[in-house]
């Protein structure tokens, strides 16, 4: 059988199947690998500081002050959103930009508030990972303290293997502080009336006030907004290729943005948790004025299992905080100076004055407070440059944030600011 050409010239088109293309991804599945950042940073939202603070909230004032921990949680999810943003727009994080756009003098003053706010980061993170090795095993609080900060060493060594090993131990032991709380909260059981009653904005006396001040004044971690925009940059693929049109920017921001929701959503059902136990069962007492307090009240109360439960969250906390805020310092360095120094040196230094405070006998809960009181100082130095470099089109372009977002923004920061003022005129003046 002989073909004709005009015949031969049809066959390949009629008789041969043309190959179709892959087909894409579902959307979730192009979605959920890009996850991860965002449960770093959410760490700091339930470090060992957060412990003393919430449960003496629900302790001294029952529910009432419930209502600050969900604001608080709002504006974490706010702040974390600019920072991961500004990171994806331009491929560099806070503290490299801050070199890059602002005077040198001002970078060097930024650099060094950086630093102390690191080593407050790690005076609580080291006290409450010490606290609980002692609660657990009845390791001396110095030996708890060294125990603690070996761990956290361990745990950034993780990172030698890429992102992804390190943000899954860090989310994994932010599952274990979840877990161990919802396994007390069910113990504890919930007053339904209470919850919804602590929703409504409101205080009982002038020391209610002072203690939300103080819950909204720790939210704000300066230091994992600097880490948060460093996590971004190549965490997402070709982000410059990607970001180019607004579908990919899109899809980038969506990413992103479940990102924070998922893990400062869990982090504030954690804090919210804490205080809806202190208010089921201490309030009016004295055990929440001290972790050793509520570790004892848990096991009188509920037993053992609740106990060792606190302990071990606490623990996670403390292993998972202290790695997230020894990376911090080498982001800041890196940023500010463009320098890096040994991870092993950089850790002592910032581990000294935990011990100290440990070795010298001080009380670990007293120390927590006054951490927190240092890292309020932090939050201006790290919150108003992110507003003001993500608000400026000639550095995000379409990432621009809008202008209801810069204003939301800068209500924030102004309360933030203002409260954390008030906190601290009010601790100076006793």
């Amino acid at each position: 059988m002989y073909l004709s050409k005009t015949e031969a010239a049809v066959l390949p088109t009629t008789l041969v199947a043309t190959p179709r293309p892959p087909a894409p991804p579902a959307a979730g599945r192009r979605i959920w690998p890009m996850l991860g950042p965002a449960f770093v940073a959410a760490v700091a939202y339930v470090d060992p500081g957060n412990f003393a603070t919430n449960f003496s909230g629900g302790a001294a004032f029952g529910y009432t002050l419930l209502w600050v921990i969900v604001a608080a949680n709002l504006m974490a999810m706010l702040i974390q959103t600019l920072t991961a943003k500004l990171g994806l727009a331009t491929g560099r994080d806070l503290a490299t930009l801050c070199r890059e756009r602002l005077p040198r003098r001002l970078t060097v003053v930024l650099w060094v508030q950086a630093e102390a706010v690191a080593i407050a980061t790690d005076l609580a993170e080291i006290i409450g990972g010490a606290v609980a090795l002692h609660l657990l095993f009845g390791v001396p609080l110095p030996i708890g303290g060294l125990i603690t900060a070996v761990v956290a060493f361990v745990l950034l060594a993780a990172q030698s293997r890429g992102h992804r090993p390190f943000e899954r131990v860090i989310t994994g032991l932010l599952l274990v502080v979840g877990l161990g709380f919802g396994y007390t909260l069910v113990g504890s059981g919930v007053d339904v009336g209470g919850v919804a009653g602590g929703m409504v904005p409101s205080f009982e006396g002038q020391e209610s006030i002072l203690l939300a001040t103080g819950i909204l004044g720790a939210t704000v971690m300066p230091h994992v907004i600097y880490v948060h925009s460093a996590l971004t940059p190549g965490r997402y693929g070709d982000v410059v290729t990607a970001g180019r049109t607004e579908g990919g920017r899109r899809r980038l921001l969506r990413a992103q943005r479940l990102d924070v929701v998922l893990a400062m959503g869990l982090a504030g059902l954690v804090n919210a948790a804490m205080l809806i136990i202190a208010a089921q069962l201490f309030t009016g007492g004295s055990q929440a004025d001290t972790l050793e307090g509520v570790h004892a009240g848990l096991g009188d109360q509920l037993g053992s299992g609740a106990a060792i439960a606190f302990a071990l969250a606490l623990l996670a906390s403390g292993f998972a905080s202290s790695s997230v805020g020894t990376h911090a310092g080498q982001v800041v360095m890196a940023g500010f100076l463009r320098r890096h120094i040994p991870v092993l040196t950089r850790r002592l230094i910032t581990l000294a004055p935990a011990l100290g405070v440990l070795a010298l006998g001080g009380d670990p809960t007293t120390a927590l407070v006054w951490s927190q009181v240092v890292l309020s100082f932090g939050i201006p130095f790290a919150l108003v440059p992110l507003l003001w470099l993500t608000s400026r089109r000639d550095l995000m372009g379409g990432w621009v944030n809008r202008r209801i977002t810069t204003l939301a923004g800068c209500l924030v920061a102004a309360l933030i600011i203002g409260l954390n003022a008030h906190l601290l005129l009010g601790l100076a003046l006793g």
